[in-house]
Order: C-alpha cells, then structure tokens, then sequence
C-alpha cells in the first residue's frame, strides 16, 4: 500500500489560529454551518480534524467541539483524497453533516416577517439541515448509503435537492409543511395573508415545475413531508434506489 503524502492531512505549520478557523469555515461551507447541537438548544463550534492511520495509507476524519469546558472528539470516517487536506476537510464535513452531528445556525429573521409570530416560523423553517432532514440522512447513513447534501441535481437549473445520489440519479426533498403547503398541517397567516397566500401558492407550483424539471432529465423525484416517519420516508428512498440499480 503506499504511504499519503503529509499534505494529505497535515496542516502547514506556523498558521496563525485566525488562518485555521478561516481554513475550517471554508471546507466547512461557511462559520454558520459548523454548529454541533448539544443539549438544552445550545450549540457548540465544530472544527474538522484529519489523523492518518494504519501506518499513513489512509486518513481518518474526526469532529471536535468543546463543551461544558472539555473537548470531544467523534469519528467521522475515512476520508478519500491523497493529496488534498483541504479536500478531506470537506469530506469530512459532509460527513458529520450526513451523520446529522452538526447543523447550520438558524439566521436571523428576514426584514419583511413583521411580527413576532411570523419571526418565529421564519425561525423554525429554515432552509437545510432541519430536524426532519437530519434524522433521514442519518437513517440512511445507518444503512451504509453516501450521498450529497444540498446540492443542484442539474448544472443551469438553479433547484437545489436537500439529499442527492448522483449516479443513482435519485433527488429527495424534504419539505416543510408551512413553506410547500402540506394538506394536513398548512394553516394560513392570518396578517398579511393575502402576501403568504401567494408566496406558499408560487412555492408549490415551483416544486411541480422541479419534478417535471427532474423527471425530463431522467432523475427520480423523492418528496417527503416534513410530519413523515423519518423511517417510512427513508424506506421510500432505499426502494427507488435499488429500483435504479435493478
């Protein structure tokens, strides 16, 4: 077997530490997303470490965080470059991000939600890396699946996929119920109703459009509701993968 180069880990030495949090929010997709969730609602800033092991054929990514005045470490996995730290910095960061270990902070309130309640469900429907979506990357994960996280199954078609198996060409959305107009839980705003009414209407002619966008293309379209059974919508999606396999 042979032996990785140390640039395939190790950092350059002599960085300042401003250097090193710049070079994890960059591989991480910016500071945001390197929250780890702990308990209580607290989070804590995770940094992506890189070891080799078995005698320097491979290295191995681990997440570290300090809380309650101690560090933590958890093993990711290997990660697959040989020569680029800066590449197993993202794998590792898909990674934790595939096992839900961190999330994207929540952003503050957008301007035009007015009031208090309409700051709140701005608040509780961001856009990625909610609690329905992580508990589905994590269950497939568990059943040894590798994929890609927000990302544009289409070059040009600006409609970004919340879980995305490229060669299998398989898209999952996970949609939140507010946001798409679920049947069951969707309740309309009662201010400035007549503006959410139109927004969540364009929102679910959109994801028709996308289907249809997908489906063209030869991609299979998962959708599942944010209220669904992380294991019955994860059962959806190993059964149309294997349907692309077969």
């Amino acid at each position: 077997m042979t032996v990785l180069p140390a640039r395939a880990w190790k950092p350059r030495p002599g960085r300042s530490r401003t250097a090193v949090d710049s070079e994890q929010n960059r591989s991480a997709g910016g500071a945001h997303r390197r929250a780890v969730p702990l308990d209580n609602g607290r989070t804590a800033k995770g940094s992506v470490v890189l070891k080799p092991v078995a005698a320097g054929h491979s290295v191995r990514a681990y997440l570290r965080w300090r809380s309650d005045g101690r560090t933590v470490s958890r093993s990711l996995g290997t990660v697959s470059n040989s020569s680029s730290r800066f590449e197993n910095l993202i794998e590792g960061w898909e990674l934790a991000r595939a096992a839900g270990r961190v999330r994207d902070e929540v952003p503050a309130a957008e301007s035009w939600a007015s009031s208090p309640s309409a700051q709140a469900v701005m608040r509780a429907n961001r856009s990625r890396d909610t609690t329905p979506e992580l508990q589905l990357r994590a269950l497939l994960f568990e059943h040894g699946l590798r994929y890609r996280v927000s990302m544009q199954p289409i070059s040009g078609l600006r409609r970004t996929a919340d879980i995305v198996f490229p060669r299998a060409r398989v898209a999952v959305f996970v949609d939140g119920c507010y946001w798409h107009g679920c049947p069951e839980h969707y309740r309309p705003s009662t201010k400035n109703s007549e503006f959410w009414a139109t927004k969540i209407s364009s929102n679910r002619i959109r994801d028709e459009d996308t289907n249809r966008a997908l489906a063209e293309a030869g991609w299979t379209v998962i959708r599942c509701w944010e209220h669904e059974d992380a294991e019955v919508s994860a059962g959806r999606v190993i059964d149309a993968l294997d349907k692309s396999t077969s």
